[in-house]
């Protein structure tokens, strides 16, 4: 089977159960950024998103292991000081460069946490919007055994 058919039919019943468990309503399942995730670069990300170049900050702290022993479950999470409206996950050698994207309601405190693919060693960006602007945060992941194949 296609990898992109694959992809759809997994976040087309991710989001349906979501739906239907009530942790999101019907409208927000269907606005999730396909083409955010369709991304092959870190600029088609940031086009999409409406970052721009964004700027780093010392104010976002990326989680992520030095080394990952399996690129297929790598542990990472990412702080921020700034009040976050949203945060994203980036990988800029992964196939498909945006990896996680989360929006954060007000008054929640702005730390996520998650495991991503790596399909090898590369730079895992931690990208924030706060009032607007976006933000990066950037860490570099050694993979000594890959996962994502493609």
């Amino acid at each position: 089977m296609d990898q992109q058919r694959r992809d759809v039919l997994k976040y087309s019943a991710v989001f349906g159960l979501m739906a239907t468990a009530g942790l999101i309503s019907p409208a927000q399942a269907q606005e999730w950024n396909k083409a955010a995730f369709e991304g092959k670069s870190l600029d088609d990300v940031f086009k999409v998103l409406g970052a721009g170049k964004p700027e780093s900050s010392s104010a976002i702290t990326m989680i992520a292991p030095d080394i990952a022993e399996n690129g297929a479950v790598v542990p990472v999470g990412m702080n921020t000081t700034l009040k976050a409206q949203q945060m994203a996950i980036l990988v800029d050698k992964n196939p498909s460069a945006l990896a996680a994207q989360f929006f954060i309601p007000a008054g929640t405190e702005p730390f996520v946490t998650t495991r991503i693919k790596m399909g090898q060693t590369s730079n895992v960006y931690a990208l924030v919007k706060a009032d607007n602007k976006w933000s990066v945060a950037v860490k570099e992941v050694k993979v000594t055994l890959g996962g994502c194949g493609g």
